[in-house]
């Protein structure tokens, strides 16, 4: 709708009436001023604006934001009709007529109560029980910011007269449950200690606490848990809501640690929770603090710099030159456990920061290593260090820099322990018997083991990455049977992954590199590199063949075939 034409002489009121046509306001209509008469759709007599109806009530008004006009909560506008959601969904179900407790004409429900007076009820009734409404009402309501319930009260049915508390509130969907925005500060951040037997504190703020509760419900039917897993993620949840401190706010990581024994699927529902954005991870990593540990004793300036270093490595450096992408913790493990011993020997020696140090001392660091792996290592390590702090303008120049390290020691394949390979592939269990084919026949790598999908085998085919690979009919009997096994043992599971286990089952994630040896009693990576042996020994080492079979490339092949003329290989090969 056009809004209507401004009044000609104060240019600030539009004009009274468009049809029939006056071209003035009624302060300004000649004659006047004149007192506008009542709007004709809710009778108001103030704020009068235009064709007999007030600025609440006319569709081309600008929209003010005002009280609700049931339950006079803060935060409405016209396009709900000056109602909030609550007493929109409120109106729909009861009738208008006299409240009890207010004496206003409102509609009400069976008890012959306003939304207002139950609002205020529910929010003093878990505080004083067995308080009724209209003792709860009989000092006045508490006034607040409409459309802030996650769960609203209309929604929760219709109760009797005698009733003092409300029914369980229905289902709730993820996207209505909302943390809240302010925090409240404590004096002492101090940890808990509990216990198993603690009398704990109820949820403040039971609805909400009924949805969370539905809401993992449904993500434990999907997930497959079963009731015990259930029955403890909800008493851990129920646990965490009472002990916040800011209700409605998101569930800390550090409080879920504090529950300890008392929390005994913390992992389900952390998972649970991030899901839904209301976990707040506010404990240091695991490898921040292993680093504090590992630098102590470092001066401080190496220290800082050490940090920055760190830093790069755990977080990555994407914002700007140079960008570089964060490195796994084995990866920083290594690195960090390779350069300490050098570092704390120049800070034995006087130096205070990495600055001074010079490529001489580089040279001798390197030199004084192991000949071999141990030496390239300490060179490459190095290397990172320097390399990282002179991009970052932490150093003035890399002293690591046109030093000769060699090539990377490369550890030369050898063949596998045939009765070990044996004996998993004759196993009675399916994951055990499965794995071992995948590996005896097919050479995957241990990382494509632990992300295959149940889509990736499809027609007794294997799609990995861009190949297809046909399936040895000795592989697909052994998928076969651990499928049986996988469906029997976890029917509702909703890993996606090939292979799972009793902790996997119940997430998303894959297995473990840990698990795989576990299961097949060696390491992945021995019966793949005895696989491609096998095939170079067969084919007199063609390179073309080798790296279509396994995904590999020239280099990477020629690691296998440069082991042809090896006495031990051609011993096997005469064995078998």
């Amino acid at each position: 709708m056009r809004p209507p034409k401004p009044c000609p002489v104060c240019r600030t009121r539009p004009v009274a009436f468009t049809n029939p046509r006056v071209d003035f306001c009624y302060q300004c209509l000649p004659g006047g001023p004149f007192t506008a008469p009542p709007c004709r759709a809710c009778a108001a007599v103030d704020g009068y604006y235009s064709a007999g109806l007030c600025q609440r009530c006319h569709p081309a008004a600008p929209q003010h934001v005002t009280s609700c006009k049931h339950c006079l909560g803060w935060g409405v506008t016209r396009h709900t009709k000056n109602m909030c959601w609550g007493c929109v969904n409120w109106r729909t179900r009861n009738d208008y007529g006299t409240c009890l407790s207010c004496r206003r004409h409102v509609p009400i429900d069976d008890r012959d109560i306003c939304r207002l007076c139950w609002r205020q009820a529910a929010m003093i009734r878990w505080s004083r029980i067995g308080l009724t409404i209209l003792e709860a009402n009989k000092a006045g309501q508490q006034l607040f910011i409409a459309n802030l319930f996650s769960t609203p009260l209309q929604a929760r049915g219709r109760t009797t007269r005698t009733e003092t508390a409300a029914p369980p509130p229905p289902r709730v969907r993820a996207h209505l449950i909302r943390p809240v925005d302010h925090e409240q500060l404590v004096l002492l951040d101090v940890r808990r200690h509990l216990r198993p037997g603690m009398a704990l504190p109820r949820p403040p703020d039971p609805h909400a606490a009924q949805a969370l509760a539905d809401l993992l419900e449904d993500h434990a039917n999907r997930h497959g848990w079963s009731a015990s897993t259930l029955g403890k993620a909800r008493g851990s949840l129920n646990a965490a809501l009472g002990l916040q401190d800011t209700p409605g706010a998101r569930i800390k990581t550090s409080l879920l640690r504090d529950l300890g024994p008392l929390c005994r699927a913390s992992g389900r529902l952390r998972e649970f929770l991030n899901g839904l954005d209301l976990l707040d991870d506010d404990l240091t990593p695991a490898l921040q603090t292993w680093f504090t540990g590992k630098v102590v004793g470092l001066p401080a300036p190496m220290h800082a710099e050490l940090r920055v270093w760190f830093d790069v490595m755990f977080h990555g450096h994407k914002t700007n030159a140079p960008r570089s992408r964060a490195r796994t913790q084995s990866t920083i493990r290594v690195r960090l456990n390779t350069v300490l011993p050098t570092l704390h020997v120049w800070a034995a020696g006087g130096h205070e920061s990495l600055r001074e140090i010079t490529r001489a001392l580089i040279l001798d660091a390197i030199h004084a290593a192991d000949e071999g792996h141990p030496r390239y290592l300490l060179g490459s390590c190095l290397r990172s260090i320097f390399s990282i702090l002179k991009g970052h303008k932490v150093v003035f120049r890399d002293p690591t820099t046109r030093i000769k390290l060699g090539a990377p020691h490369t550890r030369t394949p050898e063949p596998a322990d045939f009765d070990v390979i044996r004996e998993a592939l004759n196993s009675a269990e399916p994951a055990r018997a499965a794995l071992a084919a995948l590996l005896a026949f097919h050479a995957l790598t241990p990382g494509q083991l632990r992300g295959l999908h149940l889509t990736d085998i499809r027609d007794q085919r294997l799609h990995l990455d861009d190949r297809v690979i046909p399936l040895a009919q000795p592989v697909v009997a052994r998928l076969s049977a651990y499928l049986d096994h996988r469906a029997a043992t976890w029917p509702h599971t909703a890993n996606p992954h090939l292979f799972i286990h009793m902790r996997t089952a119940l997430g998303l994630k894959p297995v473990g590199g840990r698990w795989l040896g576990l299961q097949l009693g060696t390491t992945a990576r021995g019966i793949r590199a005895d696989r491609i042996l096998d095939e170079v020994l067969t084919t007199g080492g063609d390179v073309k063949r080798i790296c279509i079979l396994f995904g590999l490339s020239p280099d990477g092949a020629a690691i296998y075939t440069a082991a042809l003329s090896h006495p031990d290989l051609d011993n096997d090969a005469r064995r078998g």
